[in-house]
């Protein structure tokens, strides 16, 4: 999974899943660029990566903004010379019943989750282009595209349209050598799910994997890694399932 030479973008990358992933392209060789709306850790990130011996840079970026989204590109590029991964991961989770929720409830999930993937997928495929450079897009997705769990409509939404959001763009940017793909994790212990520990039923949530407890972001960083690198190269278009089979035997 060496990944020497290679310049990544991590949005999301303050905490869970997103914290992980960077310093595990950092270890596997990789220069690496945090981005996250929240400063204060993003740069704890960076700083770890740094302290290792590794290449990182943070940049402030709101996913919901395209033109922080464009900006946090160009910075990559000026900074490490090229983009050649980009990890759209940015997301936010909302525990609330259907009947209780609000449209800005619902607005500032998929503002987050599906509008940040969108504007990672477009303005990381501009720049791969105009570089000529044969690029991975990964997105985070989520079990919950294909399985319904109550209290997470905008959530469910959201993921569903990152599903169809990469198989459309692998589909458009192959013939620049591009791939687009995807990751489903399934109840991965990060802050996201902490409506579902405020509920007390995170316990129930680790259950209902095979291995019965709750994954770990390292977990999730691993094969996001592996999906990066030039041994998956045949993968393009998929959505991977990362979930201790937690989609599988329901």
């Amino acid at each position: 999974m060496n990944l020497t030479g290679k310049v990544c973008i991590v949005t999301g990358g303050a905490s869970g899943i997103g914290r992980a992933t960077a310093i595990k392209f950092a270890a596997e060789g990789a220069s690496v660029v945090v981005a996250d709306v929240n400063e204060a850790e993003g740069r704890i990130t960076a700083e770890d990566i740094q302290r290792n011996s590794g290449r990182s840079l943070f940049v402030k970026t709101d996913v919901t903004v395209y033109n922080e989204v464009e900006q946090l590109v160009q910075t990559a590029v000026d900074t490490f010379g090229s983009l050649d991964i980009m990890f759209n991961n940015a997301g936010i989770g909302r525990y609330k019943p259907l009947l209780d929720h609000s449209p800005e409830d619902f607005d500032a999930v998929v503002k987050v989750n599906q509008y940040g993937v969108y504007y990672g997928i477009l303005a990381a495929a501009r720049k791969m282009r105009e570089l000529g450079t044969a690029g991975t897009i990964i997105n985070t997705a989520s079990v919950f595209a294909f399985m319904a769990s109550p209290g997470v409509i905008g959530y469910h939404a959201a993921k569903g349209a990152v599903k169809m959001m990469t198989q459309a763009a692998a589909l458009e940017l192959g013939e620049f050598g591009i791939r687009c793909l995807a990751i489903a994790p399934g109840g991965v212990d990060t802050p996201i799910i902490q409506g579902y520990k405020d509920m007390g039923i995170a316990d129930k949530m680790a259950r209902q994997h095979m291995r019965k407890q709750l994954q770990k972001p390292e977990h999730i960083a691993n094969v996001v890694a592996l999906l990066a690198s030039k041994e998956a190269d045949a993968i393009n278009g998929s959505v991977v399932m990362v979930d201790d089979g937690f989609a599988e035997f329901k």
